[in-house]
């Protein structure tokens, strides 16, 4: 089937298939929901299909070998584009499936929430696939816009509101940041392709073409932080994450992280190269990533709310990514510290929306907004939901980086890459802070297994699309630790 509609479109229109299909599915769903009210569960199963199509069309790209460029770098589908699309789709059929009680419950049987999560992925896909300043900041613009709405979507909920309402102004600054910083860096190189920015980074420039250029190079960096979390720009994860429906905030969490760390390597390796451009951005992003790594897990100690522990746990593993960023500006460690990259995105994806599921479970049916998500109602949760407490203990043993789970081998191989690249400071601060880290994912494990039951309420009870995300997340978090060569040697041949 999938070969068939390859065949049927023409070969300039092929790198299109996947945004195609995922556009069309949107279409597809926001035609069923504005037909039929209370559509969430139908709307649902049609936006999973649609994605897993588009999938499959990406893995037979792969197979056939079709890595094709569009003009000026407008579109890219190569190796990293594909592969990147994978990861974002893969994100997006497990939100997906574990999304659909919400949305039937607390989503107000609103099916076009999930018209939101494809428009998110169709932005992420653009991100990663194009080498042109401006439609890397249209698939930007496209994912912001989506996860505005996603995190105020349940409106009558205040802090649902107050996260949408901040995640917009500040996202909105941001997004200033990056187009104040590409309107400079056209100004000074007179390009907007990437491929074109490089062919001038790698002449020596008079002094004030050189000084609006790393103008512009810094404001865009300083966008690039915001999206993906890291110090002092991670200030908005917390209550955001706090505040949005606990699915869109593992979604946030997994796909916005992926996305951006794509945007992130796609314009630094290919437009911002050059010896004194590198030794700019890599010297930045230094301090950027120990700052991150450190603040991210010293503060997630506090946290006794469980969001907002996730959230920052989830900017030290922003800082975890740019230690793969900073090794692979070294052309010899590139392919070793790329492959790292795509390994460790890949077992977070998976552990990162397992634990949000979790957490989505257990505060589904609380009566108070905050009832649900403390670390104290996980106390004794073996005793009233085993299953539930097994799988959160492998989704925390994963996050710690404790084998046979993915998250030990991607940190592994993270810094192997940093030390193999003589980055040993990174390498050690990586690995301390993978200690402290350990710290409160393992608190978790303690208060469902050691301490009393703080409610005697036998839980909640999963739905089929919930066991298949729940299922899916903890196939891929023991398959990518226990068998992690097969995804590796694909990885090493694509990047």
């Amino acid at each position: 089937m999938v070969s068939g509609m390859i065949r049927v479109l023409p070969y300039g229109m092929l790198p299109l298939a996947p945004i195609l299909v995922l556009a069309l599915t949107a279409a597809s769903v926001l035609l069923l929901v504005s037909l039929f009210r209370k559509s969430g569960r139908e709307a649902g199963i049609l936006a999973l299909v649609g994605t897993l199509m588009a999938g499959a069309i990406t893995i037979r790209f792969l197979q056939l070998g079709l890595f094709l460029r569009r003009v000026s770098g407008a579109l890219v589908l190569d190796r990293f584009a594909l592969l990147f699309s994978l990861l974002f789709l893969a994100t997006a059929a497990v939100t997906i499936l574990a999304s659909i009680s919400f949305v039937i419950g607390e989503g107000k049987d609103l099916g076009e929430y999930f018209v939101l999560i494809l428009t998110s992925v169709l932005g992420m896909i653009l991100m990663a696939s194009s080498e042109n300043l401006l439609v890397i900041f249209l698939g930007l613009e496209i994912l912001s816009l989506s996860l505005y709405t996603l995190a105020g979507f349940t409106r009558d909920r205040e802090k649902s509101v107050e996260a949408a309402l901040k995640y917009f102004l500040l996202g909105a600054f941001s997004t200033a940041f990056i187009l104040y910083g590409v309107a400079l860096l056209y100004g000074a190189t007179r390009s907007i392709d990437l491929q074109g920015i490089v062919r001038v980074f790698s002449v020596p420039l008079d002094a004030a073409i050189d000084s609006r250029a790393f103008v512009g190079m810094g404001l865009v960096l300083v966008g690039f932080a915001f999206k993906v979390g890291a110090v002092p720009f991670h200030f908005w994860i917390p209550d955001v994450y706090q505040g949005a429906p606990t699915p869109v905030a593992g979604f946030m969490a997994a796909g916005t992280k992926t996305a951006a760390l794509a945007m992130i390597l796609r314009v630094f390796l290919v437009g911002f190269q050059g010896p004194r451009v590198v030794a700019s951005w890599v010297s930045i992003l230094t301090l950027l990533a120990i700052a991150t790594m450190t603040v991210g897990n010293v503060v997630a100690l506090a946290q006794t709310n469980i969001k907002r522990m996730l959230a920052y746990s989830s900017v030290a593993h922003a800082g975890y990514l740019m230690v793969g960023v900073i090794v692979s500006s070294d052309r010899g460690s590139r392919q070793g510290a790329l492959s790292a990259i795509a390994y460790y995105l890949a077992g977070y994806i998976f552990m990162n929306l397992g634990a949000f599921t979790v957490v989505s479970l257990l505060g589904r049916r609380a009566a108070e907004e905050e009832e649900g998500y403390s670390l104290y109602d996980y106390s004794g949760l073996a005793r009233r939901q085993p299953v539930l407490a097994a799988l959160m203990t492998a989704f925390m043993l994963s996050l710690t980086g404790i084998p046979p789970m993915a998250g030990f081998l991607g940190k592994f191989f993270l810094f192997r890459a940093a030390v193999d690249g003589r980055f040993y400071l990174l390498a050690i601060v990586g690995v301390l802070n993978s200690v402290i880290g350990a710290c409160y994912y393992l608190r978790v494990v303690v208060h469902m297994y050691m301490k009393e039951a703080s409610t005697a309420e036998p839980g909640p009870t999963l739905t089929v699309s919930e066991t298949l995300s729940l299922a899916a997340c903890l196939f891929f978090t023991l398959y990518l630790g226990l068998l992690p060569r097969g995804f590796l040697e694909m990885a090493r041949s694509l990047l």
